[in-house]
């Protein structure tokens, strides 16, 4: 990785993270849950919600996290339904960021500047999109504390939800097993293919 990839790819990173943590506070705070505006993550400021050993993993083994939004899900009118919706509107930001910024593509050579600057453009544009595929698909994985297990455990019934709960404490050695062995990237690759699919329909 060059110099000026690892630069564009750890602003990418910082702001990717920054969209995933105000989605997961927005929507809490619209559900009725006041915890992540009064701990000042309702913003886009990356300092907020940045966990440096998450974002020196996205940008250089692909994986990666934030520091987690708290939320209290007894505000909740309907728990289950409304820590699923919290959960998966990080991964939904993600996605959202991602369907746009390749939308913009479609129209970036019509633009009337140097092709010099339109392929740098681009090329900064495409890091941008493959750092919030990535981050929504690894997030979708259900492994707690990840957004995919909450929204896994949340449909489960109880006494299953409650043995599943069972694998936290184990989550973290599992997560660093399967980046050292390459596991976790097969895992996350059928997603990010999903995504990326759904991506590409915005570009025409």
């Amino acid at each position: 990785m060059s110099l000026e990839e690892l630069v564009y790819s750890i602003v990418a990173a910082l702001f990717a993270i920054s969209i995933h943590e105000l989605a997961h506070g927005a929507v809490a705070d619209r559900l009725g849950d006041p915890t992540p505006r009064a701990l000042g993550r309702l913003t886009l400021n990356p300092l907020k919600h940045l966990d440096p050993i998450g974002v020196i993993m996205l940008v250089l083994f692909k994986v990666g996290w934030a520091k987690p939004v708290q939320i209290n899900p007894l505000y909740f009118k309907d728990r289950r339904r409304d820590v699923i919706l919290v959960a998966l509107a990080g991964p939904f930001a993600n996605l959202t960021v991602a369907c746009i910024i390749s939308f913009l593509g479609n129209f970036l050579y019509y633009l009337p500047f140097h092709v010099q600057f339109l392929n740098a453009l681009a090329y900064v544009m495409a890091i941008n999109i493959n750092i919030n595929i990535i981050l929504a698909a690894f997030n979708l994985i259900p492994l707690p504390p990840l957004d995919g297990s909450r929204i896994i455990a949340n449909l489960l019934p109880l006494k299953i939800r409650i043995a599943y709960e069972r694998i936290a404490p184990y989550a973290p050695l599992i997560l660093i097993l399967g980046i050292w062995t390459g596991l976790l990237r097969y895992a996350i690759n059928p997603i990010v293919s999903f995504l990326g699919w759904i991506v590409n329909g915005f570009s025409i």
